[in-house]
């Protein structure tokens, strides 16, 4: 017997990561990214394990209806991250609503004194990226003009796309117009 409703997400109900002092992280991101303080939970065993292991768990209204949540983990050893995954690749990215908010976020961000990397040209959109007092990379993107088409083209390679990089681990210039003007001298000559 099939069910007749088709499997499918809604949404991300929230995206969790580890936080050195829960207090510190709430008020980095009411600060630096006006994230709105939700909801905090904490207890001294585990729901879904039981296993006792005393937390806080905080949650950030990202906007949208988005959550970023933090756990606070006092008794378990220090985090750290993945020695053999290169800082850049473990990221969370929002989204902003257009290019002067960016240069708004970056201008504030370094007032508050966070080095801020970029704006960094993505093709589809433009990012600066910034490190959390736990570590963590996060990302501000906002649309290029030419997002729809850029995003059309992707979609017309990714496949392709993908089998090349299977058989090869080699990147594939199917869709080297992306980070074309990235990567070109004048743009490079301006860092």
């Amino acid at each position: 017997m099939s069910d007749p409703r088709p499997l499918k997400i809604d949404r991300i109900h929230h995206v969790a990561y580890r936080c050195k002092d829960a207090k510190q992280t709430v008020e980095w991101y009411g600060r630096m990214l006006k994230m709105d303080f939700m909801l905090a939970i904490a207890e001294d065993r585990v729901p879904s394990t039981k296993a006792p292991d005393p937390y806080m768990h905080i949650f950030l209204d990202a906007g949208g209806g988005n959550v970023l949540a933090f756990f606070e983990l006092p008794t378990q050893p220090e985090m750290g991250r993945d020695p053999n995954t290169p800082a850049w690749v473990q990221h969370i990215a929002f989204r902003v609503a257009d290019r002067e908010t960016l240069l708004a976020y970056k201008a504030h961000l370094e007032a508050e004194g966070v080095e801020v990397l970029g704006v960094t040209d993505h093709g589809a959109f433009h990012s600066i990226y910034v490190f959390d007092p736990n570590g963590h990379r996060v990302e501000l993107a906002c649309p290029d003009p030419d997002e729809a088409d850029m995003l059309r083209r992707m979609d017309e390679v990714k496949w392709k796309m993908l089998e090349d990089w299977s058989l090869t681990k080699r990147a594939p210039k199917h869709a080297a117009f992306f980070h074309e003007r990235e990567f070109t001298p004048a743009a490079e000559a301006t860092r």
